[in-house]
């Protein structure tokens, strides 16, 4: 019979879980903003997630919005949510205001790649073409 490890500094707990969500800094948000890559970008990448970005292209795969497609402009960390270009909700005074979206609800189509970003994706253990 195998043994099973345990991580003795991770808790099973849903109120400990939950206020470690909410209780995230900055950084530590970053990762907890990830978002699942299209399938074509995980069979050319190797990897399944990876943390979201301004200038990503992404479509929408959940919720009222699902099929909606357009780039990243702005990863709102501190409500845990992601603006998309194209989608904006029109108000009564005729403003127009950013739909805030989790980036669990989205699926990036495209990467913007930089060094930082192909130096993650090695990291990860992913491969580079």
């Amino acid at each position: 019979m195998a043994k099973i490890s345990q991580v003795s500094d991770v808790s099973s707990s849903r109120s400990k879980s939950r206020k470690a969500y909410f209780n995230a800094t900055s950084s530590e948000r970053r990762v907890l903003l990830s978002a699942p890559l299209s399938k074509e970008l995980r069979q050319k990448y190797n990897i399944k997630s990876i943390p979201i970005r301004k200038e990503d292209e992404v479509t929408v795969v959940r919720g009222s919005k699902k099929g909606s497609e357009g780039k990243v402009s702005t990863v709102y960390r501190l409500k845990f949510a992601v603006q998309i270009e194209k989608l904006q909700f029109e108000k009564s005074s005729g403003a127009s205001v950013p739909i805030n979206i989790h980036p669990s609800k989205v699926v990036i189509t495209k990467l913007y790649l930089d060094d930082k970003r192909k130096a993650l994706i090695e990291r990860k253990g992913g491969k580079l073409e």
